[in-house]
């Protein structure tokens, strides 16, 4: 079976096209907050222009426009492909990757959030298992929470260095890993906020 992976919910810029968990095509790149030109390009860049036989994407957490953007697209590619969709978790597929290097021990994640807060969850030692879920936590009240040695993400960097020790392994998630984390149970293709959006449309904005 044929699947497109799309990921926009960080900087990077991540679409795959899957063949029984082979790489067919592949594009990740940092692109920062360039995903909405680039994303239909990268596709269409794909064998095939990226046909597949059902699509998933990554529904979170991460940067709200990157998110909404990736699963946009990934509504419309459905709907003009007749295709099924699902959703996947941003924070799931690196710890699934991290898991592969990770010495013993629960994993910990973190992605970059908005207003000085990290999206954050861990994992058991197999990348598979939540031990908590996903959070969105001030770095400064996360930095005294987590006791993780080694932090992954993101988001890494900035909890150890707030933290003053430990190591961060920075990593974005990847589309060409989401073979890892097929056999989990799909999740449906709609935002992870874990708290409120910044912009919410004019009907949902309280009255002055």
């Amino acid at each position: 079976m044929r699947i497109l992976v799309i990921d926009t919910a960080t900087q990077a810029l991540s679409v795959a096209l899957l063949d029984d968990g082979q790489v067919l095509g592949h594009v990740h790149e940092i692109v920062g907050r360039g995903h909405a030109e680039a994303l239909l390009p990268a596709i269409a860049a794909l064998p095939d222009g990226g046909r597949a036989d059902r699509i998933a994407v990554d529904a979170g957490p991460g940067s709200f426009t990157g998110v909404r953007i990736g699963i946009a697209a990934a509504r419309a590619l459905a709907l003009a492909w007749s295709l099924p969709l699902n959703g996947y978790g941003a924070l799931s597929l690196i710890a699934a990757k991290a898991a592969a290097d990770h010495e013993g021990g629960p994993i910990a994640v973190t992605i970059t959030g908005g207003h000085g807060e990290l999206f954050w969850q861990c994992f058991e030692a197999d990348g598979l298992t939540p031990l908590t879920s996903p959070a969105s936590t001030p770095i400064s009240a996360l930095a005294a929470q987590l006791d993780h040695p080694v932090i992954y993400g993101t988001g890494a960097e900035a909890l150890i260095t707030a933290r003053g020790h430990g190591v961060a392994v920075s990593r974005y998630p990847d589309s060409a890993d989401y073979p890892l984390i097929a056999a989990l149970p799909a999740l449906p293709p709609s935002p992870i906020y874990c708290r409120d959006a910044d912009a919410r449309p004019m009907a949902e904005r309280p009255a002055k």
